[in-house]
């Protein structure tokens, strides 16, 4: 299961995040009844996040945490969580002139991959 959390000043595609996300999990061969959250944030929010979590007193695109080796509920089954800097992906995507949407399937799909590397 596939938890995506934003505001609604952020133009994303739920469904569309969903499944790319889903189709990204079965990849991994990860049960249909564990969860994924994908959380959508400002800059500011994400520079909490990178000073808390990374030392690092910046706004990164994306980052990611881990719960396969210390689940935070075994009634959730919540693997991990991705928390993308929604303003530092738009511009990521100016950057390289790719589309948003392309942009933010890159950012899942390397928070995914480290979540399984943690």
């Amino acid at each position: 299961m596939i938890n995506i959390f934003s505001s609604s000043r952020y133009k994303i595609s739920k469904s569309s995040l969903e499944e790319f996300a889903q189709a990204q999990l079965d990849k991994h061969h990860v049960s249909k009844t564990s969860a994924l959250n994908i959380a959508f944030v400002g800059k500011r929010k994400m520079k909490e996040f990178a000073k808390k979590y990374k030392d690092e007193d910046v706004a990164l695109p994306v980052l990611s945490f881990s719960y396969l080796r210390d689940p935070i509920s075994t009634t959730d089954n919540v693997i991990g969580e991705i928390v993308i800097c929604y303003p530092q992906a738009v511009l990521l995507a100016a950057e390289r002139d790719k589309r948003v949407d392309p942009t933010m399937h890159r950012l899942i799909e390397h928070g995914i991959q480290n979540i399984f590397m943690q």
